[in-house]
C-alpha cells in the first residue's frame, strides 16, 4: 500500500497568487482547498491539470487542512533547479532540489559565537518574542531559523513574511529539513553560527514553522525539536533562552500551565538554559535551569496588529501563553 494520498485535478480558481499561491481543485466531483508553491511546483492558473496530496484534509487536521500541489502537469514539468547549487533539501525523496547552504559564504568557526538565543516551541510564539524584543531594545537586529518539527515550508508562513516587511526580523534561514527561506542552511548550527558571524544578528529566535507534529506522548511531538536548538546554541556558546510554552486557556491537561512539551525539554537538556517567565506566573522548573522573570506588555502586543490567536483561541481566551511567549521576547532583548 502507497503512504502518498495522491489525486488528480484541475485548479477550478485562484483566490490569492504568490510564493504560496491559494487555489481551488476540482477533484472528481469535490471541490477542494489548495496550495501551491510557486518555487516548487511552478505557476499555476486556472485549468491546469494537477496532482494534489489529500492527506492532510482528509485527516481534517486544523492547521494542515487542505491539499497541496504535487505537480502541476499542465505547466510545472520545465524546472530546471538553480543554477550552480549542489546541496540537497529533501535529500532523496521526489521533492529534492539544489540550494546554495549558507554555511558555505561563512567563515569557519573559531571559538563561542556568542549572541543570545530564543528557543520557541511552537511557531505561535514567533510574533511575541519578535515584538517583544524589538519593543525592549530598539534597532535589534534578530534573524529566524526555522527548523524542523512543524511546516517544513518557508514559505507558508504569513506571519514571517510581516515581521521581515516590519523589520521586527532581518532574516529568515530555514534549517535542516526546512526549506524555501531567504537563506537555505544544513543545520541549525550552521545557521545559528552564519547569522552572528556573517549576517551581522544581534540576537536569533529558532523555532518550527507553522503547524506541530503531536502524538500525546513525552517524546513523540514537534516541540522537542526545541530540544535540539538549545544543544546547539549551548553549543555555540550562546545565552540559550527557552522561551516556555504555557497555557491557560488549553483544554488539554497536558498543556495547562507549564506544557509537557517544553518540562521535558528542559528535564533533558544538557547544559545550563534561562527560562523567561511572565511575571505573576512563576512555575516550578526542573532540570538545569534559571527563570527569568518578566512583566510583559499584553496590551502593547495587542495593538500591534500581530497574530494574537493560538490554536483557535484568543488572547483573552488563553492570555499565559502570549504572556509567557512576550516574555521570552524581553528576555532575549537583554541578553543581546
Amino acid at each position: 500500500m502507497t503512504r502518498l494520498a495522491l489525486r488528480r485535478g484541475v485548479v477550478a480558481s485562484v483566490e490569492r497568487t504568490g510564493p504560496v499561491a491559494e487555489i481551488t481543485v476540482e477533484v472528481g466531483d469535490e471541490r477542494r482547498p489548495a496550495i501551491s508553491y510557486e518555487r516548487t511546483t511552478g505557476p499555476i492558473e486556472v485549468g491546469d491539470e494537477v496532482v494534489v496530496n489529500v492527506a492532510a484534509r482528509d485527516l481534517e487536521l486544523g492547521s494542515g487542512g487542505f491539499d497541496v500541489v504535487h505537480v502541476n502537469l499542465t505547466r510545472g514539468l520545465e524546472g530546471r533547479g538553480q543554477p550552480g547549487a549542489h546541496v540537497m533539501k529533501l535529500n532523496y525523496t521526489s521533492l529534492q532540489h539544489a540550494v546554495e547552504p549558507l554555511e558555505e559564504r561563512t567563515p569557519e568557526v573559531s571559538g563561542p559565537v556568542g549572541g543570545p538565543v530564543a528557543v520557541i516551541a511552537v511557531h505561535g510564539q514567533l510574533p511575541c518574542v519578535a515584538w517583544a524584543a524589538a519593543a525592549a531594545r530598539s534597532g535589534l537586529r534578530v534573524g529566524y531559523v526555522q527548523t524542523a518539527g512543524g511546516a517544513l515550508t518557508g514559505e507558508l508562513s504569513r506571519t514571517v513574511r510581516e515581521l521581515l516587511e516590519r523589520g521586527l526580523l532581518v532574516d529568515h534561514v530555514t534549517a535542516g529539513p526546512a526549506f524555501g527561506g531567504g537563506h537555505e542552511a544544513i543545520t541549525t548550527a550552521g545557521a545559528l553560527h552564519a547569522g552572528f558571524s556573517a549576517l551581522g544578528w544581534d540576537a536569533a529566535i529558532a523555532g518550527p514553522g507553522p503547524g506541530i507534529l503531536g502524538s500525546a506522548t513525552t517524546l513523540g511531538h514537534g516541540g522537542l525539536a526545541a530540544l535540539d536548538s538549545a544543544h546547539a546554541a549551548l553549543a555555540l556558546g550562546c545565552t540559550t533562552v527557552v522561551v516556555p510554552r504555557m497555557s491557560s486557556g488549553d483544554p488539554r491537561p497536558r498543556h495547562r500551565g507549564l506544557s509537557h512539551h517544553t518540562r521535558t525539554v528542559l528535564e533533558l537538556v544538557l547544559g545550563p538554559v534561562l527560562v523567561a517567565l511572565p511575571r505573576g506566573d512563576e512555575v516550578e522548573l526542573p532540570g538545569d535551569a534559571s527563570p527569568r522573570a518578566v512583566d510583559p506588555d499584553l496590551e502593547g502586543y495587542a495593538a500591534s496588529g500581530l497574530p494574537a490567536h493560538t490554536m483557535g483561541r484568543s488572547m483573552s481566551e488563553d492570555e499565559l501563553f502570549f504572556r509567557a511567549a512576550l516574555a521570552g521576547g524581553t528576555v532575549l532583548a537583554e541578553e543581546s
